[in-house]
């Protein structure tokens, strides 16, 4: 008994790690599955996971608690992290981007415009790091499909620097 007891007096108190994403719920639903023993039911979640630096990802997960589809979430959207170009606080240029029957246009805004969209789009823009820009959202309101349509128009951002790059040329003369 004393043995136990030792060991537990020489152990360090646990410290936890600070998150190196901040983290977001944009979906959390009930699957229900049928079988001939009765209902099964099961939670799905959706999060979106960034540093607010120009990095951001989608994830999902499927547990018998929320909680634990929430951590699955969480993982998957960390390993399926994107770097998405940011210039001045804003977006390069407007893009459109487009998730099943899902569709969001993104544009542009000038510095103290603020973040004008709403829902999950709302969500992956504040995640990525971006402080201004207006949204329109397109088609299906889908709440899984518009935070992907979103992440879509973000990878389609490109800098001058890199067009210049691609094209071969200097920035002054893409300019």
């Amino acid at each position: 008994m004393e043995n136990k007891d030792n060991k537990k007096r020489n152990q360090r108190p646990r410290q936890r790690q600070p998150k190196l994403y901040d983290e977001e719920v944009i979906n959390i639903g009930r699957v229900t599955k049928v079988t001939k023993g009765g209902r099964h039911f099961r939670f799905s979640a959706t999060m979106v996971v960034g540093d607010r630096k120009g990095k951001v990802g989608i994830g999902t997960g499927k547990a018998n608690e929320v909680p634990d589809a929430i951590k699955k979430a969480v993982q998957a959207a960390t390993k399926n992290m994107v770097k998405v170009s940011i210039v001045d606080g804003t977006i390069p240029h407007e893009a459109m981007g487009v998730q099943g029957a899902s569709k969001v246009l993104l544009k542009p805004a000038s510095k103290g415009t603020g973040v004008k969209a709403g829902g999950p789009v709302r969500s992956v823009l504040e995640l990525a790091g971006v402080k201004d820009i207006l949204s329109k959202s397109l088609g299906s309101n889908t709440k899984i499909n518009m935070a992907h349509a979103t992440l879509n128009a973000l990878k389609q951002q490109k800098t001058v620097e890199e067009v210049a790059k691609l094209r071969g040329k200097k920035v002054e003369e893409i300019r």
